[in-house]
């Protein structure tokens, strides 16, 4: 087993940091890589304005989600949970003693190899885990860079292996700090973290969460959901709009509601149910024990209160899981993207899609024969909701 600890503040974590995890992973064969959000930096004073700790971690959390590494790639909070400074010394000792067989490299950027020396304990981090430094960018004078690393490898007996990421992004977090109130940067970060910047107000930032341009809404849309659901997101929305475009609905409406759809689709049962109760969501007794039901009525409601979302928005994702009797046609359009969306593989989704641009309510009827044929099939309730939509769709057929 080998295990990559990528440590640092991470005020904010952004792609350069990424791109050299990545290169790490690949280069050095890693099973696992370890981000770690320091606590209480010992060798440096967080600058003023700089995000939390608990913010660094979150932030941290939603950067490494977004490899797509779930296997590999994890962050570890053990800093932020130890009192006082934060050494690395006592990290490298906490993970070997979890792992006593495992090959630990330590990851860091070439320039920490001249501060090495004055850390705590710097022969005993080398004996703990061999050293892999990232160097700065192709073609620069590493003279200096290897004597240094041949005077560590003398004096602290460490393992040293300079790593040449193959993709440079020439950005510091110290840099962004002072990009993001200009509300400049974000193509250095994963979108989730702008999002979440933004959400927080950190750094300096003051966006209005109520009146967020496209771009920046989604962000922090991005920032509430796990990475792995962005691509299914991304997707109703090109898919809404599209719809909205062939049967005359407004598009900046269908773009709005396939972006907040899912806001709320990673809350757990006890979160859901307290958006409920906060809000004021009436529930039924197949609703209170199913949390897939629960994300279109607590994600409608945090539409309307956190980003001023209409009502023919918010009714939209109200329903785009159940459906309704009575249903707009933009109630419509979400709910059918967010079925046939590019990413959704069933039997019969080719035919779902031709037929929501040649007959839309055709192609929601079919939806909702499929869903409770489905549902059937697995010996799950269907909602009565959905059941009543599907009788509406079949009383306008017949008339």
């Amino acid at each position: 087993m080998r295990i990559g600890i990528f440590g640092g503040t991470f005020n904010p974590p952004h792609l350069g940091h990424l791109a050299a995890a990545r290169h790490a992973v690949e280069e050095l064969g890693l099973d696992r890589i370890l981000f770690v959000p320091s606590g209480l930096p010992p060798h440096k004073k967080l600058p003023d304005g700089s995000a939390s700790a608990s913010e660094r971690a979150d932030m941290t959390d939603l950067a490494v989600d977004s490899l797509l590494l779930p296997d590999c790639a994890s962050v570890s909070r053990a800093e932020l949970k130890r009192p006082g400074p934060s050494y690395t010394v006592d990290t490298l000792e906490a993970i070997r003693s979890e792992n006593p067989d495992a090959e630990l490299f330590l990851l860091m950027g070439s320039d920490m190899l001249y501060d090495f020396p004055r850390w705590k304990l710097p022969r005993k981090v080398a004996s703990l885990a061999k050293i892999a430094a990232f160097c700065r960018a192709c073609g620069e004078d590493e003279e200096p860079l290897h004597r240094q690393k041949e005077f560590l490898e003398r004096a602290l007996a460490a393992d040293i292996r300079l790593l040449h990421p193959k993709q440079i992004i020439d950005i510091s977090s110290t840099r962004l700090r002072g990009l993001l109130p200009a509300g400049q940067g974000a193509e250095f970060l994963p979108c989730a973290v702008y999002g979440y910047i933004l959400r927080c107000g950190l750094y300096g930032t003051r966006a209005d969460l109520k009146r967020l341009e496209m771009p920046e809404l989604r962000a922090v849309s991005y920032s509430m959901i796990k990475a792995k659901r962005i691509a299914h997101v991304e997707g109703t929305e090109r898919e809404a709009v599209r719809l909205a475009e062939r049967w005359g609905a407004d598009t900046r409406s269908a773009r709005q509601a396939a972006i907040l759809h899912d806001i709320t689709k990673y809350l757990s049962l006890d979160e859901q149910l307290k958006l409920c109760k906060k809000y004021g969501i009436v529930l039924d007794e197949l609703e209170r024990k199913a949390v897939k039901l629960l994300h279109a009525k607590t994600a409608a409601a945090l539409a309307k209160e956190m980003f001023g979302a209409d009502e023919p928005v918010c009714e939209a994702i109200r329903w785009h899981t159940t459906g309704k009797a009575g249903m707009s046609l933009l109630e419509k359009i979400l709910y059918i993207a967010d079925y046939i969306e590019p990413s959704r593989m069933f039997e019969g989704v080719d035919r779902l899609r031709r037929l929501a641009y040649e007959d839309l309510d055709g192609a929601l009827l079919l939806g909702f024969d499929m869903t409770v044929a489905e549902m059937t099939a697995m010996g799950s309730p269907v909602h009565e909701r959905t059941l009543q939509a599907r009788d509406w769709l079949k009383g306008l057929r017949h008339t």
